[in-house]
């Protein structure tokens, strides 16, 4: 099954609709948020502990799908809710 591994970073409200969104799929075996992004921080300034000047949250989602067309639906609708929250996803191998 493939798991789909989303980085947003955006407001509390826009990771719960879009969690809330991705419920809705049909063909999704888990969604879960990791409780700790500190855990994951990049190697560039982005996760420094640096003054932010957007007041933007860091969210790491994982989402396990019965299979690739449903992994397919997975990142579409991610997409396209991230545009019209204006939040900003990032599709990654690994956190």
């Amino acid at each position: 099954m493939p798991m789909i591994r989303i980085r947003m970073t955006g407001s509390r409200d826009d990771a719960d609709t879009l969690l809330t969104t991705l419920h809705g799929i049909d063909g999704i075996e888990h969604i879960e948020e990791l409780e700790e992004p500190s855990n994951f921080l990049r190697d560039d300034s982005s996760s420094s502990e640096l003054v932010d000047d957007n007041g933007s949250e860091l969210f790491l989602i994982e989402v396990q799908a019965g299979d690739n067309l449903h992994a397919d639906a997975v990142r579409a609708v991610t997409e396209v809710e991230a545009t019209i929250l204006g939040a900003v996803v990032e599709f990654v191998d690994e956190f």
